[in-house]
């Protein structure tokens, strides 16, 4: 069994149906044997950027967060430990939802889901 967290755009791709949504990472989420989890900080990203016309959501961040729970998708806290390790964290990013979407990812010591290249120059575990 493995702990896997979604990246922001991944979650909204799942939920969605989008076709950029890579086989690997549907097949992860949809095999009831991992574990997956999608952080707070995605919602919270959501919201911002609905909030500036950037991105759209059935539902909107509450929506997300609904399609999760009723997925069964664990929703990831931030924690005080998760904030330790963004501190750490090289500037190689300046994206602040991925950067500490990478710190939870390092410090949950989980398989970080997306396709976001800028997220590979970090030595967390990826998967696309």
């Amino acid at each position: 069994m493995n702990d896997y967290l979604l990246d922001t755009h991944v979650a909204i791709w799942y939920f969605t149906g989008d076709t950029l949504l890579s086989p690997t990472a549907n097949q992860i989420i949809c095999d009831g044997v991992n574990r997956v989890y999608m952080s707070i900080i995605s919602a919270w990203e959501l919201a911002i950027k609905i909030s500036i016309g950037k991105l759209r959501f059935p539902g909107n961040a509450a929506g997300l967060i609904q399609a999760v729970q009723k997925d069964e998708i664990t929703i990831l806290p931030i924690k005080s430990t998760h904030l330790t390790a963004l501190e750490t964290l090289p500037m190689l990013h300046r994206d602040p939802f991925d950067r500490l979407l990478i710190a939870t990812a390092l410090d949950e010591q989980m398989t970080l889901i997306t396709a976001d290249e800028n997220i590979t120059q970090y030595d967390v575990p990826l998967i696309w």
